[in-house]
């Protein structure tokens, strides 16, 4: 259900934070993510300080939410920085859900510069219980098993979409 990331985002927080000790600075992550499942929703959030509101870029593709800000100079910058730790520019990161949540019932809200998201989960994407019956009659035994998604059969296809299996010859 959750959390892939894309592995080159790993790789530029790397290259970023080695390029920014090079330079003297300390090393941080430039968009920190907290993400948990709270009861019927995954929520995510994104530490953007400082950002405007209208900066940030959230979008979902098929099951993956790209959230993109941009940072720019602080007010009163002036033309030297006596001390420029604070990171600038486009900030990107990509998050892929899977397919148990819900995309389109995604809320977000930005206050105090943190961007949270809340995806429910999709009610077919819960774990159910399915009892299943041995040789014997009256035995059952629950056990946990999810839903999969599969296409119903097409009308007139009672095979799902499959070809069917010629018969075998001599049988």
């Amino acid at each position: 259900m959750f959390i892939r990331q894309d592995p080159f985002d790993e790789l530029d927080r790397f290259n970023q934070q080695v390029l920014r000790n090079l330079g003297g600075s300390q090393s941080r992550t430039l968009m920190a993510m907290d993400a948990w499942r709270d009861d019927d929703e995954v929520v995510l959030e994104f530490d953007l300080p400082g950002v405007a509101p209208d900066a940030i870029d959230l979008t979902v593709e098929r099951d993956t939410i790209t959230v993109q800000a941009s940072r720019g100079r602080g007010e009163g910058g002036g033309d030297t920085y006596l001390v420029a730790e604070r990171p600038r520019g486009e900030f990107r990161r990509q998050v892929i859900l899977g397919d148990t949540v819900d995309l389109e019932r995604m809320q977000a809200r930005y206050d105090h510069g943190v961007l949270t998201v809340r995806v429910p989960a999709r009610k077919d994407g819960k774990p159910r219980r399915v009892n299943v019956a041995s040789g014997r009659s009256g035995d059952q035994a629950p056990i946990e098993a999810s839903a999969s998604e599969q296409s119903p059969p097409a009308s007139g296809d009672a095979g799902g979409g499959r070809e069917p299996v010629p018969p075998t010859p001599g049988a």
